[in-house]
């Protein structure tokens, strides 16, 4: 089954706890802190697979963890970090963030690959905390939890050649007769459900990939028909070939077809408007089509070629047109994509605070970071966590919002009661 797109959920692996521990060895008194760190987590990543074709893996299988990092020992040993996670993807797959929309990746060339979710930092053991005022430390840091999103994979064919046109134009037959590839063939609209690729070679060994679009209808940029779910492949073709049912058996006008056409590519991506392309003028076998084809010539000029499907008439010539465009236009022209897209550093607010029912609700990566990382078990955690929010700014916050005495506070999981 063809599919090309999906939407998973994936989670970097948690960074391993540190620990507190201390040396004790025959010989070695007061032998200070020993507790080692956590490892970190594992990430999350895709890799652009050649060997693969569909999203088809992803319909059955949605959430994806990373191994997660081994927690610190004694003896100032750390601990192990997580392995990570490689999702293997077909090659030209576009990664976006689901909740933003935001590209995070645009795999086209094999072995490419991004990644997705991060795992997080290990713990730092108590080893890590001593100072001049503090000998013996008693606390360790929680690990890092691993980045966690929804992300939308989008299949966009890398094809070299587009076949458009309206449904029972002749696009499966053509592809059908010019490569070896063997869609489904009948006489009523949408019989092609989903794309089709075929290699075709010309007469001087050259090979190129075609691509047969599913039947566009006039609103396919709007979702009519099935516009929305294969418009996207058309993107990365060098070279668009309209087909165009030239006898008018379904009693459409053939040049209407063809604004109609590209009408809906432009309204789409403006940018195909610039492609190179060429008229295959289908089913000259049937006598009704010599008039039409004059109409689309003197329109075109030699942009039209007159073709049958059917029985192979013109379909040479066509390939070698074709392929003299390709030469035309590289492809690196088309595909623009990149491994991962760059992001500016943008400053972070370390917090935000919101009254809710009574509630002050602290949210903020920087701030629930914290919370997760600190182990409230110990009088050093829970202290260090206190001058850790007073420094930041977060308790003349809360005291600006009107806080009192007794109120709740809440952050991510932990909640307490303000107190001066």
């Amino acid at each position: 089954m063809f599919v090309d797109y999906a939407k998973i959920y994936v989670k970097g692996g948690d960074g391993g706890n540190g620990i507190v521990a201390f040396r004790r060895e025959k010989y070695v008194p007061m032998g200070g802190p020993a507790g080692g760190d956590g490892g970190r987590g594992g990430n999350v990543v895709l890799v652009a697979d050649e060997g693969l074709s569909t999203l088809m893996d992803f319909k059955y299988r949605r959430h994806f963890k990373a191994e997660r990092g081994a927690h610190g020992q004694g003896k100032n040993m750390h601990g192990a970090s997580g392995e990570d996670l490689v999702i293997r993807v077909p090659v030209g797959t576009v990664v976006r963030d689901d909740s933003t929309g935001e590209v995070l990746a645009d795999l086209i060339q094999p072995g490419q690959e991004v990644i997705v979710a991060r795992g997080g930092r290990g713990g730092r053991g108590n080893a890590r905390f001593v100072s001049s005022v503090n000998r013996a430390p008693n606390i360790a840091e929680n690990g890092e939890p691993g980045e966690e999103r929804w992300i939308r994979l989008e299949l966009k064919l890398l094809a070299d050649v587009g076949l458009v046109g309206f449904p029972n134009a002749g696009k499966s037959t053509l592809i059908s007769v010019i490569s070896a590839a063997k869609p489904k063939i009948a006489d009523y609209p949408f019989t092609t459900l989903v794309p089709n690729l075929g290699v075709v070679q010309t007469r001087h060994h050259e090979s190129f990939v075609v691509a047969d679009i599913p039947g566009l209808i006039e609103g396919a940029h709007q979702g009519a028909g099935l516009g929305h779910d294969f418009l996207r492949h058309i993107e990365r073709t060098r070279v668009l070939v309209f087909v165009l049912d030239t006898a008018e058996t379904e009693g459409r006008d053939c040049l209407q077809d063809y604004l109609v056409l590209r009408q809906e590519l432009e309204a789409f991506n403006p940018e195909l408007a610039a492609r190179p392309f060429l008229i295959a003028a289908n089913k000259m076998d049937l006598p009704e089509a010599q008039a039409n084809l004059k109409k689309l010539q003197d329109e075109f000029g030699n942009a039209v070629l007159p073709i049958s499907a059917a029985t192979g008439q013109g379909t040479d010539i066509l390939i070698d047109r074709v392929w003299q465009l390709l030469s035309l236009v590289p492809r690196e022209k088309v595909l623009a994509g990149e491994a991962e897209v760059v992001r500016r550093f943008e400053e972070e607010e370390p917090f935000t605070i919101e009254k809710i029912d009574g509630v002050f609700e602290v949210k903020g990566k920087r701030i629930e970071k914290l919370v997760a990382m600190t182990n409230f078990d110990t009088d050093d955690g829970l202290q260090r966590f206190q001058r850790i929010i007073e420094k930041i700014g977060l308790e003349e916050a809360l005291r600006n919002m009107g806080i009192q005495e007794g109120d709740t506070v809440r952050i991510k999981d932990l909640e307490f009661e303000y107190s001066e």
